[in-house]
């Protein structure tokens, strides 16, 4: 009996103690915490869920308004431009074609990252929903980056098959154009952020950024004049704008006549402001979401 009792006290013990260890097995894979490219992601995933149900609500802002531009002062302007110093000797399509593939990508970037940014701390809340679960604000944050992205990315490459039909690329340095794009748009759009995770009103200051701020950079920053036509008072103002950065970049992979040291110094410029404004934003989103 007594053999019996231990040997069932073994087997119930040896149960329990397989049941616990399915349980605690169970805790610990129901609670894992994802990685942070995979928390990341998971946001993309989200956005891409919205965007492909409704993307023609979209489609004049993300692809058609620089196409548009481009047909404007490309075909219809710049017909009665004369290719000359100015324009490096080309025609003026060629020679704005890739900095409105800047601009534009630009304002998106800015466009997604202020309304859209503080709807989700003020309106729809769902950042506060995301950051209750096993995400982190640092990883909503990437996975907003990404998207951003991979949105201007998808506009980018509609501008550039369209404007390859309007013959406005030389060469295929064009293909180069679209990261430029990217990367100075993800510049001026992560400060944004910053802007947005510390904004608690209705979002009055966007109206400002967009008329004193984009606006003034997108037609002041080389788009469609050379900035030595700037007076040299405030030429300066165009030195310190991404939009130029990426401008020059965008022509200099397409038109030549771009240095690898200046080239290196707008990569520099764009990277630094991007790293700059990321850890700004990161500490932002924390403090709103966590703090």
């Amino acid at each position: 009996m007594a053999g019996r009792d231990t040997a069932g006290s073994d087997m119930t013990g040896g149960n329990m103690a397989g049941a616990t260890a399915r349980v605690e097995t169970g805790s610990r894979s129901a609670g894992r915490v994802v990685g942070s490219w995979r928390a990341a992601w998971l946001r993309v995933e989200a956005h891409w869920t919205w965007y492909r149900r409704y993307w023609q609500s979209s489609l004049y802002s993300s692809g058609l308004q620089p196409v548009l531009f481009l047909a404007a002062m490309g075909l219809g302007f710049g017909s009665q431009v004369e290719a000359g110093p100015a324009t490096g000797g080309l025609a003026y399509l060629h020679y704005v074609a890739p900095a409105l593939l800047v601009a534009g990508a630009v304002q998106n970037a800015i466009g997604e990252s202020s309304y859209p940014v503080l709807s989700g701390f003020k309106w729809q809340q769902d950042y506060y929903a995301v950051t209750a679960t096993p995400v982190t604000a640092g990883q909503l944050l990437g996975g907003q980056i990404i998207w951003i992205a991979l949105r201007v990315g998808i506009a980018c490459v509609v501008y550039a098959i369209i404007a390859l039909l309007f013959g406005a690329w030389l060469n295929a340095g064009a293909l180069l154009v679209i990261p430029v794009g990217v990367l100075a748009a993800v510049a001026c759009g992560v400060p944004i952020m910053a802007v947005a995770a510390t904004t608690y009103n209705e979002g009055e200051r966007f109206a400002a950024i967009f008329r004193f701020l984009v606006m003034p950079m997108i037609l002041f920053s080389g788009t469609f004049f050379p900035i030595e036509q700037i007076p040299g008072a405030v030429r300066w103002l165009a030195w310190i704008s991404p939009v130029w950065h990426g401008t020059e970049l965008a022509r200099g992979v397409t038109l030549g006549g771009l240095g690898i040291g200046p080239a290196l110094g707008h990569l520099a410029f764009l990277g630094a402001l991007f790293g700059v404004s990321a850890v700004l934003a990161r500490r932002y989103f924390y403090r709103r979401l966590v703090v």
